[in-house]
This record gives C-alpha cells, structure tokens and sequence, in this order.
C-alpha cells in the first residue's frame, strides 16, 4: 500500500486572505485541482531516458507531464501520420499513473508556405496557411487519444513575434487558430480540458512583442473565451516569488518582470466578465544562466532557485487557490542539451544536479481540502522506495 499521510488544510493552519481581490469564491468548478503539481519535459527524442524521468517526476509526487506533441512530428507531409512515438509516450506515462498535458503547435513546412516564402530563416513557428489543415491535425489527435490526454494547450507565446510566424503578433489571428483547434478537439474529445498559449511577460509593445496584459485583454474583445476551459499564462521568475507588480513598479520597475504579474492577469480575466474560469500557470521557473546576456541579467544562484520554486508553489497555495490550477515547473531537461542551450540553465532534475529536485520532492503538497506534509530526504518516498499517491 502506498504510504499516503493526508491531512486537512485548514488543520494545518494554511489561510487565505479575508479580503480577495482575486474573487475566488467565482470559481465553483474548477477543471484542475488546486494546487495541480506538473513539469514541462522533453520525452518525443528522449530514448532510454524516456522511463527514467518520468519516473523521477513520479517521485516528486507531481501528477502531470507537460510535453510538445508537435505537428511538424506527426505529420510531417500531408496526410501521412506517424504517430509510433507519440504511442509509445503516453504509454509509458500512463504505466507511472501520471497525466499528460499535450502542447499543440509547430506546424509542418507543407503547412506554412507563405509564412517561409517570406523569411530567409530555414524552420519558423507559425501559423499555418489553411486553418481547416491544423483543426484536421487538433481533431485527429483528440479522437485517437480520446480520455487519455487530459488537458491541450494551444499554441505557445503567440504574443511574440519569434512565435507567430516573425510576423506582427495578431490576437485577432490567434483567436481564429484557437477557434478551429478547440472545435475539433471538443468534437472529438469533449472531456479534453483546453487551455489557451501561455503569453510571454515583456513590457514592450510593437511589431516584435505584445505586452501580455494588452494582448489578453484583446483576446476577450474577440472571443476567445468561448473556445477554452482555462486561461493559460506564464509566471518566470524575474524576481522573488513574494515580490509582486506593486513592488515593482514602486521601485522603478516593470509590472511584468514579477512572478506575480499572473495577478494582473487575473484582474482582467474579472474585468471581463470571466472570473468564474481558473488560470494554468505552463511555464515557471527560475534561471541560474551565467552566460547568455539576454537571460544573465536575472539568473538566481541554484540555491535560490531551489528556494524560489518551492516558495512559489506555497505562495500559490495560500493566495491563488482555487483560481489557479495547474502549475508547470520548467523543465526537465531534453538529454542532447547542453550549457550553451539557455533552456539548460532552468533546469531542475537530477541530471542536471542541482538542489530543486529534491526541494520540489520534499515538499508539501496542497491539493484542494488535502494536505501532503513535507518529507525528510532520507525518507523512502523521497529514495523511491515507497510510491505515494500523487497530488491530484
């Protein structure tokens, strides 16, 4: 039997706020459980090493993969499909009892042609040319994976240019591929949670980047809301996890250099009409860079990675629940990476040696009214000796 140790959260002393700017009382059915502990990893080109992450995530007592299924990998021409690695993939997540979040996008050649016909670049993320193309690949993943995927995240970043083809970003046009993607995923799949693309937090605003708080609130003017169950954001971590927008601009700062620019984000999400839906948090992080200037300049010891991370998910749990939901780690990391890879650096598995592993293990859980304490490091859940049920 599993060594499973529950306890009330209310017993255990954690309390929310009496006054909520937040309006968590909306949220009455909520798709996740709050907190939903989850980590972004890189399995498709993974190998051997497929089983053993997965099983070190199983460890951390975390209950959901986040993991590309890219649609350059699926169908690389034209009506030919292979879906031999994406088979292999969620069976062997599914062997460990954890839950696959599938990201969507990165389409084909075959599929952008106008998008290349206008750059020298040889590979581009971007939009493809017909929508019915891209909702025919979001619906056939569904209906073969039906009740096996638990959640789809549509698109990543496409408030950034780098993301949208190196064109301007365009709520309007992302909209369109949410609107056809979501169709055929609900059509074939209706117990499918979707989830918009997280935004990437910046505080330009031009044809190379979209402040994600403006971008957001366009996305309601167009409708977006009506094709997802829950809104997608990004929380890296520019600063503490305490430090919030206030702090920030107080000091002279951006809003969005914060962990908790998400509670902007929140605000509009009330503005509009639709606090009552919860928020996934798909990518969080700290990084510990030391050599790429565009990320050094906020890179964190690995100590206080660790200490930042662990802190988050207990901010998290005391002042965001029920509104948040999911909350992705990032990453575990892809085998061929190396220093010179920026994604190296937000690392935090045990290839990589650095103390957040562990931490993020140990760690307490919150999951709705149950609590999971904290464990000693020498204890045999935390060796994998002992297999407790994950918090979910």
């Amino acid at each position: 039997m599993p060594l499973v140790v529950m306890l009330s959260i209310a017993a255990y002393g954690l309390t929310r706020p009496t006054q909520d700017p937040f309006a968590a009382d909306a949220i009455t059915n909520p798709p996740f459980t709050s907190i939903t502990y989850g980590v972004q990893a890189f399995l498709w080109w993974g190998g051997e090493h497929v089983g053993l992450q997965l099983d070190q995530i199983r460890i951390m007592n975390f209950s959901h993969v986040k993991q590309t299924f890219d649609w350059v990998n699926i169908e690389p021409r034209r009506g030919q499909w292979d879906f031999s690695r994406a088979d292999a993939l969620l069976e062997e997540i599914e062997r460990r009892d954890l839950k696959l979040v599938a990201r969507l996008g990165s389409a084909p050649e075959w599929a952008i042609q106008n998008a290349l016909a206008a750059t020298d670049e040889p590979f581009i993320d971007a939009p493809p040319d017909n929508l019915e193309d891209w909702a025919n690949f979001c619906g056939t993943v569904a209906e073969r994976y039906r009740g096996r995927i638990s959640a789809y995240q549509i698109w990543n970043e496409p408030n950034l240019s780098r993301e949208w083809g190196n064109q301007a970003p365009d709520p309007v046009g992302y909209v369109a591929l949410l609107k056809a993607c979501s169709e055929a995923i609900r059509a074939a799949d209706p117990q499918a949670i979707i989830i918009s693309a997280g935004l990437a937090p910046t505080g330009n605003h031009n044809d190379l980047a979209n402040r994600d708080d403006i971008y957001l609130d366009q996305l309601y003017q167009y409708g977006f809301q009506q094709y997802i169950d829950v809104v997608g954001v990004h929380a890296p971590g520019y600063a503490p996890p305490w430090y919030g927008p206030d702090d920030a601009e107080r000091d002279g700062q951006g809003r969005w250099a914060t962990f908790r620019r998400i509670e902007d984000l929140r605000k509009i999400m009330i503005q509009n009409g639709d606090a009552a839906r919860q928020m996934a948090i798909l990518e969080m992080g700290w990084t510990t860079d030391q050599i790429h200037p565009e990320y050094a300049w906020f890179a964190v010891s690995e100590e206080q990675q660790s200490e930042y991370l662990v802190a988050a998910y207990r901010y998290a749990a005391e002042h965001w629940r029920p509104w948040v939901g999911l909350m992705v780690t990032i990453y575990f990391a892809d085998p061929a990476w190396t220093p010179d890879n920026e994604e190296w650096w937000w690392a935090i598995d045990p290839s990589v040696g650095r103390p957040a592993y562990g931490d993020l293990a140990n760690m307490e859980k919150y999951c709705g009214d149950r609590f999971i304490p904290e464990r000693a490091p020498d204890s045999p859940e935390a060796l994998g000796l002992v297999t407790r049920t994950p918090c979910d």
